[in-house]
């Protein structure tokens, strides 16, 4: 057994934490408190060539493996989280689809913008009547005439609306009791797209609800076989939960560093409040998850690039760092006392960007659905 990264891996980790420190921290709290869109930071990161790290390089991405892709959504949560949820959407749900499923016409079309940063995707399965029963999907595609025509909703779809999006994959009934995966360009005729939804958290990445009226896409840009929807978007869901999983990790970790500092210079009764044994016992608690979860993401990724099952791994880690984030910011933010309550403080935004992770890429309950499931139950 080898735990060590690969030079590869440690140059991806090191490159996403210089830029996190260097770029994002700066930032964060004004991105936060203006509830703005980082498109400069989004840019850079697509000069990096971060934006597409698992796509091949014959489509324009960088060729990089899921440990790496990881490590890069760790990094980046570590400092703010909706930066971290751009790329993570952006690249395990808008683009993931178009290089599993579509044909290589479709990959030779799209992914090249996409993998570079120059455009960003979505993925649109979520409905006010579908959430965690994704597959009670409403909205519907009828071909006519050499179009699919869609009617329907999609709610919380991260990235839609942005001024580089490109378009969403959604999820529609093609037939009775028959789910299929279709492509939707922004600026598409009788595609509606909501002004951003106002949130707890992630308040800088991109939030809409979409809105399909006779919508007509070409038959074209239907992505895989028709009718195989449903399992189409299952397996993008194992893949994102690597993602989501990664940044737990990274806001705990960034939780954790916020709650050490502070625990050093405050001081009580004379002294650090770090010097008390109480608060040591917090923070020992808190690193030893830390790494017990970071273990985990780093075997889900390990698993998917070896082309070995993942799913249960993927979703045990995702319940697991979903949930240790939450004691961890629940904890930092105790250690702060007041100033913790405070909209200034950095572990603030970090409580609020927590708790989505606990409900995003399928709630805490639905992974323990999908961990019985492997169970045999």
């Amino acid at each position: 057994m080898d735990f060590d990264l690969t030079p590869e891996q440690e140059l991806v980790r090191d490159t996403v934490r210089s830029f996190a420190r260097e770029r994002v921290a700066p930032v964060a709290a004004e991105l936060d408190r203006e509830a703005r869109f980082p498109y400069d930071l989004v840019a850079e990161l697509g000069e990096l060539g971060l934006m597409g790290i698992p796509v091949p390089a014959r489509y324009g991405g960088a060729g990089g493996d899921t440990v790496s892709y990881a490590l890069a959504i760790e990094e980046l949560a570590r400092v703010d989280s909706s930066v971290a949820i751009t790329v993570a959407a952006h690249t395990s749900l808008g683009t993931m689809p178009i290089l599993l499923f579509g044909s290589e016409e479709q990959k030779e079309r799209w992914l090249p913008d996409l993998a570079s940063g120059r455009r960003l995707a979505a993925f649109g399965l979520t409905e006010p009547g579908a959430g965690s029963d994704a597959g009670a999907t409403r909205t519907r595609a009828e071909l006519r005439e050499g179009s699919w025509v869609i009617n329907g909703t999609k709610s919380f779809i991260t990235n839609a609306g942005t001024e580089l999006t490109w378009g969403v994959t959604i999820t529609a009934l093609t037939g009775p009791g028959e789910i299929s995966n279709i492509v939707v360009e922004n600026g598409t005729p009788g595609y509606g797209i909501s002004p951003p939804l106002k949130k707890l958290g992630w308040r800088a990445s991109d939030t809409r609800e979409l809105a399909f009226q006779d919508c007509a896409v070409p038959e074209g840009n239907l992505l895989g076989e028709r009718g195989a929807g449903l399992r189409q978007f299952l397996e993008v869901l194992d893949g994102g939960r690597i993602s989501v999983a990664a940044m737990g990790v990274g806001l705990a970790q960034g939780a954790y560093e916020l709650a050490l500092a502070y625990a050093r210079e405050r001081e009580q009764f004379g002294r650090p409040i770090a010097s008390f044994q109480a608060v040591q016992f917090k923070l020992a608690d808190m690193a030893t998850e830390i790494e017990a979860g970071r273990g985990m993401v780093y075997r889900a990724a390990w698993l998917k690039d070896q082309g070995r099952p993942f799913g249960r791994e993927a979703a045990m880690a995702k319940l697991f760092t979903g949930e240790l984030s939450h004691r961890v910011v629940n904890a930092a933010l105790l250690l702060h006392g007041g100033l913790g309550y405070m909209e200034e403080a950095p572990i603030s935004r970090f409580y609020r960007d927590q708790k989505i992770l606990e409900i995003g890429e399928g709630t805490n309950e639905v992974q323990r659905m999908v961990i019985a499931r492997h169970l045999g139950l």
